[in-house]
């Protein structure tokens, strides 16, 4: 089992250094990150599900932790998630419910107290 509160915790500190090596980049991937989870004509949790639904077809633990923690934030439902993991599988097959049972157990940890 992956424990998503210590990946998420450990890319955080990882990430200055990144930074520091490629400052245009990662300032730029921050205002993309930034304008492109902003409400819009869909709102923020909608483009986090849509998120979450690559990350686990794309097999990215970082991600899977860093939006199941948004997504948590922002007051989805294990249900909501789990539909969207739902179609996160049928695009992915077999490798994208791995990834999806794993996203459970981040909502798991990322809600408990």
């Amino acid at each position: 089992m992956s424990d998503f509160k210590q990946i998420t915790t450990h890319i955080s500190q990882n990430l200055p250094e990144l930074a520091k090596h490629i400052p245009d980049v990662m300032k730029n991937f921050s205002n993309l990150v930034s304008s492109g989870s902003q409400d819009g004509a869909l709102d923020k949790k909608t483009k986090e599900l849509i998120a979450i639904g690559i990350a686990v077809a794309n097999r990215c633990d970082g991600c899977i932790g860093f939006h199941t923690k948004i997504l948590v934030d922002l007051g989805v439902t294990e249900q909501e998630l789990a539909e969207a993991l739902g179609v996160a599988i049928f695009m992915g097959g077999g490798p994208s419910a791995m990834y999806a049972a794993e996203t459970m157990s981040a909502y798991k940890q990322f809600t408990s107290k």
